[in-house]
């Protein structure tokens, strides 16, 4: 069973691996009544949602494997909150990414527009 504090390890993690990786962090643990996003950040223009899953196994698809049909759902409803509120609809283009981190051996697999609206 993932902890909090080992979620938020694996958020750090990915947060400082994405950072490295040329993007900029925009918001931490956005949420609203529909549920929450783990890292929303900006790479050149696109606004990209973000959702970290640590691991300690990779059996089952590790972390990738664990965003379900209802998980996308809720994340891609998630974000029309995020962006209604800050008024952002129609303004930029938007992504959906995964970050998997094995807390076995720390590797992180990104995986860009892992999802989109018409999942």
């Amino acid at each position: 069973m993932i902890t909090q504090k080992t979620g938020q390890k694996g958020e750090d993690k990915a947060l400082s691996y994405l950072t490295e990786q040329g993007l900029k962090l925009i918001k931490r643990n956005y949420s609203c009544r529909l549920g929450e996003i783990d890292l929303v950040m900006r790479d050149k223009n696109y606004l990209v949602f973000v959702e970290v899953r640590s691991r300690n196994s990779m059996k089952f698809g590790g972390g990738i494997g664990s965003i379900t049909l209802a998980k996308r759902q809720k994340i891609m409803k998630t974000t029309s909150c995020y962006l209604q509120q800050y008024q952002l609809l129609e303004k930029n283009p938007i992504r959906f990414d995964v970050v998997s981190i094995d807390n076995n051996s720390g590797s992180i697999t990104w995986l860009r527009d892992a999802f989109g609206y018409d999942y």
